[in-house]
Formats: structure tokens, C-alpha cells, sequence
């Protein structure tokens, strides 16, 4: 570190940037100790070593409180908004990884909000600066989107379906047979249609399982639906990010987004601003 950069911002450059031995140190330590503290949640969670272990997984537990606190106030100290980074998102996150573990240590009942530990996995999208590739959620948000009245139309479908189906498995078989309500016999419906299947409830009557095998069927053939109504929006929101400019020779519409010369004919598509055209790879070779 140059020792003409005040201490304060040295700090700043550690915690919150990424692009220097230190920085990458540190959040190489940090996400270590965010997976080791989800490691001891986990176990903790399991009767036998909760039984056996409560105490030094508790101690283990409030020693990584203790390195979350101490950070969460290194990142107030150093970042130049402080009260901005506290009600950021991440901010936030932060301080549910620490209060639960201090609540506990005074108060026993408070030992259940420990369960909120497991918001520390959100910190890792912090440590590994995956915030780059999270921006290209918004392919999938937009195929959402696109599909959503097509989506609403098939839930609908699909909810009569299993309200026809249920209301005649009812008539069919009867409370004798475990169908007590329509409720319950869309229940079935549901979990046939599905394909989960989970055999708490069953036709006995030969008319009954016919039903069953129908709906079976009908359960694979629409069940494909949604997915492929999803794919083709998703492959016409990446499409749409394609560069929308004419080839000023063969008139192509749509480019890649960096792309400078046309791949139709490699013409330049944009020509330069001194009046001359830049050449194309073709014409350069």
C-alpha cells in the first residue's frame, strides 16, 4: 500500500474493492469464514451433533459473530457514505448475519433466530463479485414477461382440468375409497397430473384407474407446455439484444452487439467519422 494514501482509504480499498492483493486476500478469508459459519449452522441442525456438540458450535458460532461485527463496523468506518452502505442491500444482509448471534447471548429464547444465519449465502454474490453476470438476469425476467398471459392462459387450463378431474374422481370412487371431498380429489388430480404421484391416495374402481391413466397421460403431454412457452421468450429476449442496424450493403437488420462490420457481406457498418470507411476483414485479407 502507498503511504501517501491515508489510512481510512487504504482500509476502503480492502474491504470493498477487489482489484489488489490485499482486497482479494480479504475476501478470500471472508468467504472461508461465511462458509464455515453455514457449515456449523448445518450441523447444528442435525439432533445428534446438536446434542453432543451444542456448546462448541455455539462458542464457534458467537466467534464468527464476533469476525462479522467486527467487519460490518470496518465497512462503516472506511465506506465514505456510512449510513447509505447501512441501509443498502448488502448493508442490510450484513446486519442480519450479526444480530441474531448477539440476541442469543442474552436472551436463550432468541437462540431460534439463529436460523437467520443462513442469509449469510447471500453475502458470497458480494465476495465472488458475481454482479456482472446477475445483471443477465434480466433475459430471464423479460421471457417472464413475454410469457406471462400465455402462462396465466395455461395455469387456467390446467386448473379446470384438475377441477374436472377431481370432482369425478369423487363421484367415482367415493369416501370409501379416500376421496372424502372435490377437495381432496383435486388434490389427487394435482399430484396425477403432475407426475409426482405420491400414493396416499388411489383408484380402487376399474373405472376409477382408467380416469387415472387418462389423467397420467395427460399429464405428460402438458407438462412440456410452460417450459417451451419459457425457452422461445427467453431466445427472443436475447435476440432482442442483438444490435438493430442495416448493413448499408445487403441491408441485414440484425448484428452482434460489438460488431463492426456486417457478417453477410463484412462490410463496414459503421463508417468512420473522417469520411473514410474502415476496411472490411474481407478486403483487408
Amino acid at each position: 500500500m502507498d503511504r501517501n494514501i491515508p489510512w481510512r482509504e487504504q482500509l476502503r480499498i480492502i474491504v470493498f474493492q477487489t482489484d489488489t492483493p490485499a482486497g482479494r486476500r480479504f475476501d478470500k478469508i471472508l468467504l472461508l469464514v461465511i462458509l464455515s459459519s453455514l457449515l456449523v449452522v448445518m450441523l447444528d441442525s442435525i439432533e445428534a451433533v446438536h446434542r453432543d456438540y451444542a456448546r462448541l458450535l455455539a462458542n464457534i458460532e458467537w466467534g464468527f459473530t464476533f469476525v462479522f461485527l467486527v467487519e460490518y463496523v470496518l465497512r462503516l468506518y472506511c465506506s465514505p457514505r456510512p449510513l447509505k452502505y447501512a441501509f443498502s442491500f448488502y448493508g442490510l444482509i450484513d446486519l442480519l448475519a450479526i444480530v441474531p448471534g448477539i440476541l442469543a447471548i442474552y436472551y436463550s429464547d432468541a437462540q431460534y433466530l439463529l436460523i437467520v444465519r443462513v442469509v449469510r449465502m447471500l453475502r458470497i454474490f458480494r465476495v465472488l463479485k458475481l454482479s456482472p453476470y446477475l445483471k443477465q438476469a434480466h433475459y430471464l425476467l423479460e421471457a417472464l414477461r413475454g410469457s406471462k398471459q400465455k402462462i396465466i392462459v395455461f395455469l387456467v387450463t390446467v386448473s379446470t382440468l384438475v377441477t374436472v378431474f377431481g370432482t369425478l374422481m369423487y363421484v367415482i370412487e367415493g369416501p370409501e375409497h379416500g376421496f372424502t371431498s372435490i377437495p381432496k380429489g383435486i388434490y389427487w388430480a394435482i399430484v396425477t397430473l403432475t407426475t409426482v404421484g405420491f400414493g396416499d391416495i388411489v383408484p380402487k374402481t376399474p373405472i376409477g384407474q382408467m380416469l387415472s391413466s387418462l389423467v397420467m397421460i395427460i399429464g405428460y403431454s402438458i407438462i412440456a407446455v410452460p417450459t417451451g412457452i419459457f425457452t422461445a421468450e427467453l431466445a427472443n429476449a436475447m435476440r432482442g439484444e442483438q444490435l438493430q442496424h442495416d448493413c448499408p450493403v445487403c441491408a441485414k437488420n440484425t448484428h452482434e452487439q460489438s460488431a463492426a462490420f456486417c457478417s453477410r457481406c463484412g462490410h463496414a457498418l459503421f463508417p468512420r467519422g473522417d469520411g473514410v470507411t474502415p476496411a472490411s476483414p474481407k478486403q483487408k485479407a
